[in-house]
């Protein structure tokens, strides 16, 4: 079961990398509805760069204890960060769809480890 959540979130958050990657601009507008300029693009596409990698380094293969760890943090961080954006700051139309979304797979993860 391990194996499969972690082929789940690690096509989720490669398939986001890929499209911050390609279109910071779009997801700027969803996620925190702004327009995002200069540096932030570049930050974006990083970023999305970073998820794919995540993404790839999160891969099962043999002992997938490392994997599911890494993608366990990276999904709680995410969304206790979406939170604090979400309450203080400019929340887009996928803001708290992304919130529940990194939830849904951390409680995934977690339940594959009892």
């Amino acid at each position: 079961m391990t194996k499969k959540v972690l082929i789940l979130a690690g096509l989720a958050e490669g398939g986001f990398g890929l499209l911050l990657f390609s279109a910071p601009l779009l997801v700027a507008r969803l996620l925190f509805a702004t327009e995002a300029s200069g540096v932030a693009i570049v930050l974006g596409r990083l970023t999305g760069m970073c998820l794919i990698a995540l993404a790839i380094a999160c891969w099962p293969t043999g002992d997938s204890r490392n994997a599911l760890y890494g993608m366990l943090a990276w999904s709680v961080l995410a969304m206790v960060y979406l939170i604090v954006i979400g309450l203080n700051g400019p929340a887009g139309i996928l803001s708290w769809p992304a919130v529940v979304a990194h939830g849904a797979i951390a409680l995934l993860l977690l339940w594959t480890r009892r």
